[in-house]
C-alpha cells in the first residue's frame, strides 16, 4: 500500500528558480476527479505515469503511481476531463528536504504552489524563503480541482 504524506504552500516570490537543481515540464489530466479516488495521467518530460489517489485525510492519503509508456500517456490525456493542467516543476533541496514547486501555465499562470513530502505528519522542517500561506487540506488547491 502506498501512502503519501504531503504539505502544500502558496509561493510568495521566485527565489526558488535560482535555488532549483532540476526543472521539468508536466502535462496532466484526470480520468476521474472523484475525491474518493482520483485517477491521473501525467506526462513529465519523456515519461508517462498513471496515478490513483484516495481521499485526503489532512496531509495523508493513499497513492499508487505506475510508469506507462509516454505514447500511451499522451493518448490517455485525450480521454481526460478538461482542462489539462500544464506546469513547470522546480525541485529545490532545502535543509535536508526536497521541495517541489509547481508553476502553472495558461489560465492558472498566476498560481505557484510548493509541496513537501514527509515520512510522518509530525516531521519537523524549516520553511524556505519563498514559502507563504499553508494550503494543505484546502480542496481549492488540489490539482484535481484546478
Amino acid at each position: 500500500m502506498g501512502v503519501e504524506i504531503e504539505r502544500k504552500f502558496l509561493v510568495t516570490n521566485d527565489t526558488y528558480k535560482d535555488m532549483a537543481y532540476s526543472i521539468s515540464h508536466i502535462r496532466q489530466g484526470y480520468l476521474n476527479r472523484n475525491p474518493d479516488r482520483t485517477v491521473r495521467v501525467r506526462v513529465r518530460d519523456d515519461h508517462g505515469y498513471l496515478t490513483v489517489k484516495g481521499r485526503n485525510q489532512g496531509d495523508t492519503r493513499l497513492e499508487f503511481e505506475y510508469d506507462v509508456p509516454r505514447k500511451d500517456a499522451e493518448e490517455m490525456l485525450l480521454l481526460c476531463e478538461n482542462p489539462i493542467l500544464d506546469k513547470s516543476r522546480y525541485l529545490v533541496k532545502y535543509e535536508g528536504f526536497i521541495w517541489e514547486i509547481d508553476e502553472f501555465h495558461g489560465r492558472l499562470s498566476q498560481l505557484v504552489v510548493a509541496e513537501i513530502e514527509l515520512q510522518a505528519s509530525d516531521t519537523k522542517f524549516t520553511l524556505p524563503p519563498f514559502i507563504g500561506k499553508e494550503v494543505t487540506g484546502d480542496p481549492r488547491y488540489y490539482n484535481s480541482s484546478l
